[in-house]
């Protein structure tokens, strides 16, 4: 009891406390509004919308997942197990739609697929004046952006699986026999099931939280359904039983992935690992793995920034760059930054008391942390906007609120490069350090500081980039006539003005292309 009082009277202990205080408070609060709702408002909602927004999202992040599945394995195994010239230029293109928001991609194809557009014009060259195409408004059109966009997830992770593979498992497969196809799908695919899984969770859940994409496209989801009942209908009330459920759903996605996961645990043997060898293609297999390639690189990333680029270039964007377009650029990087800053400093103690003291309170509070996971973009607004409006609504329409939201959806992904940070360093460092005479504070700046600098830089720059591409929080809870880059983009693409929305586009992708290698370069294995 004595030592979980001294815990307590921390500093860094209060501040981990009160750190998950402040991320868990605002979904308890929605959570608590659903529940306390009166029935009624349940009865109106699943009787008119709760059973269409959950088939369309559920098989709209069930088809993506699929979709993702087929590019994101079929992918990386051509480049790890084919060798052919340009290999290495595509392993790294095929990661480049990660640099391109959702937002971006739908506005994209809104325009190449929409009526009367350039791809609907030359099909009726081929079939005739009378022949359309799908719609990119439809649920097909989404399924294609939203895969197009998230297959790299899938990619990334099926890749390392496949090159840490043994491939003396395979030998032995077909020294007994098994032909080389049945060998794939009985011994290579169950090996690799864990990270393919893994993939495909992170794309359900990006599915499910997305809302620029489906909000542009018009395709109706719990997230598009909670920013209309609060802006539309100011319904928070409604919003927020709808935001439960989003909320349930994505926490079901997850749980199912974990308990795959344990079902599919497999170790690699050591001391006999060998990496698979590359098959050298004829020219045949070279021109066919070059043109599936091009392909999927041209309408995920190269179409789109051609189109971005040649925009920004027309007259009409030409014309929108002036200071109140790098008004924009400011604000954009002021509350990225602002955010980015409070959660590194916020996410400090969490992640050092998890790592040097980890007792059962502080896994606690670094677990509830994590609850930004589970909250899509525009159920934290809501949790952040009514627990304001019944707290401090002197807050409301201010950039305070707007960096809280920030930092309890993207603490997570800081936390994700703090908490390795620390654990790479050993305590006994800190200990050799005070041994020798320095305090808390000087060993910590002295030692602990330099050698886990770079995992904070990754943090702050993650946190940056994520911050500088949020759409629905902004939209929800920015201040009168504060726009960003996100909201010019949304604003401009929504009444199909591609042109002037181009510049804001472009600005987004290119400042996100440095990061986008800073981070994958660290677990980039070339072989």
């Amino acid at each position: 009891m004595t030592t979980f009082r001294q815990q307590l009277a921390s500093p860094l202990q209060l501040a981990a406390i009160a750190t998950a205080g402040l991320i868990l408070l605002p979904l308890g609060y929605v959570t608590v509004l659903a529940l306390s709702a009166d029935p009624a408002v349940w009865s109106r909602l699943w009787a008119t919308r709760i059973p269409e927004l959950l088939f369309n999202t559920v098989t709209l992040a069930g088809a993506v997942a699929v979709l993702t599945l087929i590019l994101g394995v079929s992918t990386a195994w051509l480049v790890v197990r084919f060798d052919f010239p340009g290999r290495r230029l595509w392993e790294v293109a095929l990661i480049l739609p990660l640099a391109m928001p959702t937002y971006v991609l739908a506005y994209v194809y809104t325009y190449l697929l929409g009526f009367g557009g350039p791809v609907e014009r030359l099909w009726q060259l081929w079939a005739g004046p009378q022949a359309h195409i799908v719609s990119p408004q439809s649920f097909w059109g989404t399924t294609l952006v939203m895969a197009l966009d998230t297959f790299p997830f899938v990619y990334l992770l099926t890749r390392s699986a496949l090159l840490s593979l043994n491939v003396s498992f395979e030998e032995v497969s077909r020294v007994c026999g098994v032909s080389r196809l049945m060998t794939l799908w009985r011994v290579t695919l169950p090996l690799m099931r864990p990270s393919i899984a893994a993939g495909v969770a992170l794309v359900i859940l990006y599915v499910v939280s997305d809302f620029g994409a489906v909000s542009l496209l018009r395709y109706q989801t719990l997230t598009y359904a909670v920013f209309q009942q609060m802006t539309g209908r100011s319904d928070n009330t409604a919003a927020s039983i709808l935001s439960v459920l989003l909320v349930v759903l994505a926490l079901l996605f997850l749980v199912t992935e974990r308990w795959f996961r344990q079902r599919s645990r497999f170790y690699q043997t050591t001391g006999r690992y060998r990496p698979p060898q590359r098959v050298r293609c004829t020219w045949v297999g070279t021109a066919s793995i070059t043109a599936v390639m091009s392909l999927i690189v041209a309408m995920s990333f190269g179409v789109p920034a051609y189109l971005l680029i040649t925009w920004s270039l027309s007259p009409e964007a030409q014309a929108i760059v002036d200071s109140r377009f790098f008004g924009f650029i400011w604000n954009s990087a002021l509350l990225a930054a602002a955010a980015a800053t409070v959660g590194v400093i916020i996410g400090l103690p969490l992640a050092y008391l998890a790592s040097r003291r980890p007792t059962a309170l502080n896994i606690g509070c670094l677990q509830a942390a994590y609850a930004g996971y589970v909250l899509p973009g525009p159920v934290a607004a809501l949790a952040v906007l009514v627990l304001c409006l019944k707290i401090a609504p002197v807050m409301y329409g201010t950039i305070l609120l707007l960096v809280i939201a920030y930092v309890i959806h993207f603490l997570p992904a800081g936390l994700q490069s703090l908490e390795p940070a620390l654990q790479q360093i050993t305590p006994n460092l800190e200990e050799v350090a005070r041994t020798l005479g320095l305090g808390v504070r000087d060993t910590w700046r002295r030692v602990t500081l330099p050698l886990v600098r770079n995992g904070f830089v990754v943090a702050w720059v993650l946190m940056f980039l994520q911050t500088m591409k949020e759409l629905p929080a902004t939209l929800l809870l920015r201040p009168v006539g504060f726009d960003t880059l996100a909201i010019r983009v949304w604003l401009e693409a929504s009444e199909e003005y591609f042109q002037l929305a181009a510049p804001a586009a472009l600005l987004i992708v290119l400042l996100s292309l440095p990061a986008l290698f800073l981070l994958v370069s660290k677990d980039w294995r070339a072989a």
